[in-house]
């Protein structure tokens, strides 16, 4: 055996090996469940408070917060904590005065988090260990909906539906700088890996804008017909997936292009879709990308179900079944 050969051996046996989950948010079930990214079968379930809207996983894997936004006739206050390596619910983070948390994301360091709250008009900024509020950045009018964060930290992107917009907040000074108009229906947003761009899904307007991340000015719009409601980066950002609720598609864009590079039709015939607020259809919503394996993963809304999509041929190649509504998508990394 020749020493190359030995020294790889001794490698990959020092090393732990990885798996992956899947976690998703079953806002009609307030349950997040965890399914096998080998082949969706389901690991475990969380349960939540009412309504959970989104997923954030901390960089190391180990704890996920969820937003826990409540029905329309009594809106949430509180953040679930999951034990993802414990397999259980650890504690709920109350945030008082500030109803319906949305938009959740950690920062660097995982010691803190952000969470957009629409009634309060907040973003807050969250400290993990105790859960004590230690920043509230008023947002101005309109509610803020997603959040997204720079690469360094620094920086935060806030959308808001109602108003069309898209803010950027200084971490270091816990205020917002800048406001500007983005699209009609403002909502899914993500900042481009390795770039200064940051991109929003404009549902009512049915275009994505790309602005610089710095000044927010406008760089792009590009069409994404059929109510663009979620929009997310593969992780070396070439590509930009964005979920269009109401066509029940999927758009892929060459992000350094910025241009259209395939359209996946989601809903499938003869599946049965039920009731949503878009009548009744598939509804996709959450998009994430695997950045271990070339494939994608949507959650239809309307039919309990997710949607693995090859990122090699951009179809869709397996449906899992979830919970009832699935919404959030999030990805964790373990060691087994």
């Amino acid at each position: 055996m020749s020493r190359a050969l030995c020294l790889s051996l001794l490698l990959a046996a020092a090393m732990p090996a990885f798996s992956g989950e899947l976690l998703v948010g079953n806002k009609s079930a307030d349950t997040v469940w965890r399914l096998s990214l080998d082949d969706g079968r389901k690991l475990g379930e969380f349960a939540t408070r009412q309504a959970p809207h989104e997923i954030a996983v901390s960089h190391d894997g180990g704890i996920a917060l969820v937003a826990n936004y409540g029905s329309r006739e009594t809106p949430g206050n509180t953040l679930s904590v999951l034990d993802l390596r414990g397999g259980k619910p650890t504690r709920t983070i109350d945030l008082g005065r500030h109803g319906r948390p949305h938009g959740l994301r950690f920062l660097p360091g995982d010691r803190e988090v952000l969470v957009t709250t629409e009634a309060s008009g907040q973003l807050l900024r969250i400290d993990l260990a105790s859960g004590r509020i230690v920043a509230e950045i008023a947002m101005g009018e309109g509610r803020g909906h997603m959040v997204a964060v720079s690469a360094d930290g620094k920086t935060a992107y806030v959308s808001k539906i109602d108003r069309g917009t898209i803010s950027r907040v200084d971490l270091d000074r816990n205020a917002k700088t800048a406001e500007v108009a983005a699209g009609e229906g403002a909502e899914g947003l993500a900042v481009r890996p390795g770039s200064d761009e940051v991109w929003v899904g404009n549902r009512e307007a049915g275009t994505l804008t790309v602005h610089d991340a710095r000044t927010l000015a406008l760089r792009k719009t590009l069409p994404s017909p059929g109510f663009p409601i979620r929009v997310a980066f593969t992780a070396d950002g070439r590509h930009a997936l964005v979920s269009n609720a109401r066509a029940a598609t999927v758009a892929v864009f060459d992000a350094k292009r910025k241009k259209a590079v395939a359209t996946i039709a989601l809903a499938r015939e003869g599946a049965e879709y039920r009731d949503t607020l878009l009548g009744r259809a598939a509804l996709p919503i959450g998009v994430i990308a695997d950045p271990k394996r070339p494939r994608v993963y949507v959650a239809i809304s309307g039919g309990d179900e997710v949607a693995v999509i090859d990122r090699k041929t951009w179809k869709p190649i397996a449906y899992w079944k979830t919970g009832r509504e699935p919404d959030a998508l999030a990805w964790s990394l373990r060691a087994d």
